[in-house]
Order: C-alpha cells, then sequence, then structure tokens
C-alpha cells in the first residue's frame, strides 16, 4: 500500500451462525439453478464458440489453471482457450509490461492473446465453461475473482479475507469497471462484497453484471 493511503475500516458482515447457514444454502441453490440453466440456454453457443477456438488457433479449447478458492484451496478453473499455446511461457517475458499495480497481471495490449480471443475476453464469453466451475461447488455465481497461485501467494495479510468466500464469476469489482480500476480498489471492493455479503446484495450485482458486460468496460 502507498504511504499515506488510507483504507476504509469495512464493518463485519454480523450475521449470526443460523442466518449464515440459511444464506449459504440459498446461495448454493441459487448457483445451481442458474448455471444450469445457463448452460442449457447457452449450449448452442459453447459448442460455436469451442470450435470456432479449435479452428482460429492451435492448442486445446480450454484454458485449465490452478486458481485459490475458497480458504486459500486450489481448485482448477476453466476458461475457453484466449491466448497462443504458449503464453505461460512468453508470461516471463512480459512481467515488465504489465498494467496493473500490485501482484495481479494485466495487460491491455497483451501479444499472447488471439484475435479470436480479444472478442471472448471484450464480450466475457471466455468465462462461460466456469459455470461448470460453480456446478461443481468450486465457485459461485458472485463473490471475489480467483486469482492465479503465484498472484495469490503475494497477498497481503490484510487482503487475505477475501478467501473467506467462494470465488465468484462476477462481483463488485467486476461492475464497477474491471481492470479499469487499480489494484488497491480492487482489493478494496473484494473486502466490501465479503463484510456486506447477502443475498440480496448477490442478486443486485447479477443484474447489474448485464449491462457491465454488454458495454465491455475493463475487459481485456
Amino acid at each position: 500500500m502507498r504511504e499515506g493511503t488510507t483504507v476504509k475500516r469495512q464493518v463485519p458482515n454480523k450475521l449470526q451462525a443460523p442466518s449464515a447457514k440459511c444464506y449459504r444454502a440459498a446461495k448454493r441453490a441459487l448457483d445451481i439453478a442458474v448455471a444450469l440453466l445457463g448452460l442449457v440456454v447457452v449450449s448452442w453457443l459453447f459448442g460455436l464458440v469451442a470450435l470456432l477456438v479449435k479452428l482460429t488457433s492451435r492448442g486445446p479449447v480450454f484454458f485449465h489453471q490452478a486458481r485459490a478458492g475458497r480458504g486459500g484451496k486450489p481448485f482448477t478453473l476453466l476458461k475457453f482457450r484466449s491466448m497462443r499455446e504458449d503464453a505461460d511461457l512468453r508470461r516471463r517475458e512480459l512481467a515488465h509490461l504489465g498494467e496493473m499495480d500490485g501482484p495481479v497481471f494485466k495487460m491491455r495490449r497483451d501479444p499472447r492473446i488471439t484475435r479470436l480471443g480479444r472478442f471472448l475476453r471484450r464480450s466475457s464469453l471466455d468465462e462461460l465453461p466456469q459455470l461448470l466451475n460453480v456446478l461443481a461447488g468450486q465457485m459461485s455465481l458472485v463473490g471475489p475473482r480467483p486469482l492465479p497461485l503465484d498472484e495469490a501467494a503475494h497477498l497481503a495479510p490484510e487482503h487475505r479475507r477475501r478467501h473467506d468466500v467462494p470465488p465468484g464469476l462476477t462481483g463488485l469489482w467486476q461492475v464497477r469497471g474491471r481492470n479499469d480500476l487499480p489494484y488497491v480498489e480492487m482489493m478494496r471492493l473484494d473486502l466490501e462484497y465479503v463484510d456486506r455479503c447477502s443475498l440480496g446484495l448477490d442478486l443486485r450485482i447479477l443484474l447489474a453484471t448485464v449491462p457491465a458486460v454488454l458495454s465491455g468496460r475493463g475487459a481485456f
């Protein structure tokens, strides 16, 4: 954290045990229902994107990466591949060109991204396979985005509370600007969600995700 920066202390979510248990059950039911419906509705799109990825660049259709889940426990995140096959090998070469402060690597004009991949990222279609992660209970529809293990390992102690809840497909960070926001604001929003999480907040974030995805703001 930069010198002189102040962080407003969040008020912890004081849900009593029965209320917290009901919230978790309702959240899981919502996750399963929406993920199943989503997979059925977009099954044709799922197949089309998979075919286009295969036809337009060398490499597998899906990108698998170990990410930090609830409690920091690793799980395998699924995405449609949007980068060249050698993307991981070239990461070190580009590390000094990252455009986001903190341990998170983001680059607006990342040369590893394929032409189709830029469209998939802009439209968030590359995230569709994560509905399977949601069904498996590794992710939720709403929550902090899961970080790669190397980035999660460098989180400041005060930011590790973001692992107190399941990671999500969308969250406060996504609907308020995504990669256009600085790292410290990303962490602040993640912790705000952890402190305020409720079914009502989840529903509001899901509704706000639609215009956020359509605008493409901060997606790269």
